[in-house]
């Protein structure tokens, strides 16, 4: 029986338009390979240029029309004419908080072919994947500015709630037991942030006691962004909050090749009336937009994960097998990788691995 999945592709800004294309094209050849299962695209122009015709990242009922669909594919957004705020409250948290897609996942891989800038890490040795909490916590846009001049007075406050904390932290080791994985990770600052914090610490414990057979550890994040560098392998599944896990997902990209082989995804595991929302890590790159130079094995992972969401896990594995030959291979591959490749050639090399597989 033949599957159609309806993607709503977002190619967003800057590099975003040149990397979805990419991750287009691995869909509609796996398309070809999988008879059983199409895909069927279509396209908005919302993003930085939308708003600056219509003072708006998307339309007044842009979500509306995204219900619709099964998955959600975007590029990227951001643009230096418009501030970053603007762009992130505009079209990325709405559509997270919208349709309360509160797993953000975001794993990083050590591939073969790629060397990391720690000293004494080797191909394959590190394996982390970061689970963020998206729809509450330090991004929940709770506060305001008031006065003027010297009597200015910001107040920022994050929302934590129980069910939130919870669900997360659940889903962290339930997803560490399922794919094999020893260890989870909790990332606070309970030292210094006595209520949202401390009641992740205390909710942690609690489920976490749930699993016994899951290792169990809680880190302060500035300990753990150092102990990310200093011992990298001994983390497996990171849990935090929605800031937190943002810095660390970063940083963990960093040194398994930086942020053009780090995908993204955003969904509800228990509930997908509303489509999943991926979306590689990186940003729009204004700086290389339009040259050639962006990688696109961060959006290509990316579509991965979207195969993965939506029960194709044998054309996931694939692709992902196909980037890894890619990477392996050393040869074709952008400039952010030691490489002369143009973006559409490492998709086109890609491409032609998966036909040959």
């Amino acid at each position: 029986m033949k599957k159609s999945h309806q993607i709503a592709v977002i190619p967003g800004d800057g590099i975003g338009t040149e990397v979805i294309s990419e991750g287009v094209k691995c869909l509609k050849t796996l398309s070809e390979i999988f008879e059983s299962s199409q895909f069927e695209f279509e396209y908005f122009p919302w993003g930085s240029e939308y708003y600056l015709r219509h003072g708006r990242m998307i339309p007044e009922d842009g979500l509306e029309i995204l219900k619709n669909f099964n998955a959600i594919y975007l590029g990227a957004v951001g643009d230096p004419r418009i501030p970053d705020d603007i762009t992130l409250h505009g079209l990325l948290l709405p559509i997270k908080m919208g349709f309360d897609l509160y797993v953000g996942l975001r794993p990083v891989y050590l591939f073969k072919g790629i060397e990391s800038p720690l000293a004494h890490i080797l191909e394959e040795e590190i394996d982390i994947v970061v689970i963020r909490e998206n729809t509450e916590g330090e991004y929940s846009n709770v506060g305001g500015i008031v006065g003027i001049e010297d009597r200015e007075l910001a107040v920022q406050s994050g929302l934590f709630t129980r069910k939130g904390i919870e669900r997360i932290i659940t889903f962290a080791f339930e997803y560490a037991r399922e794919k094999g994985r020893k260890k989870v990770t909790s990332i606070t600052k309970s030292n210094a942030q006595r209520y949202g914090m401390v009641l992740w610490d205390r909710i942690f414990k609690e489920v976490s006691s749930l699993f016994p057979d899951i290792q169990k550890e809680s880190k302060l994040i500035d300990a753990a962004c150092m102990d990310v560098v200093r011992n990298p392998k001994g983390y497996d599944v990171i849990v935090a909050s929605n800031l937190f896990a943002d810095i660390l997902s970063d940083l963990t990209a960093s040194v398994t090749g930086g942020m053009g082989l780090a995908p993204g995804a955003s969904f509800n595991p228990g509930d997908k009336s509303f489509p999943g929302f991926f979306d590689p890590v990186h940003g729009s790159a204004p700086d290389i937009a339009g040259k050639g130079l962006a990688n696109p094995i961060a959006a290509i992972l990316t579509a991965k994960m979207m195969l993965d969401y939506l029960g194709e896990e044998e054309a996931a594995g694939l692709l992902f097998q196909a980037v890894k030959k890619n990477l392996s291979k050393k040869k074709v591959r952008t400039v952010d990788l030691g490489g002369s490749s143009k973006t559409n050639e490492v998709g086109e090399d890609i491409v032609t691995i998966l036909k040959s597989r």
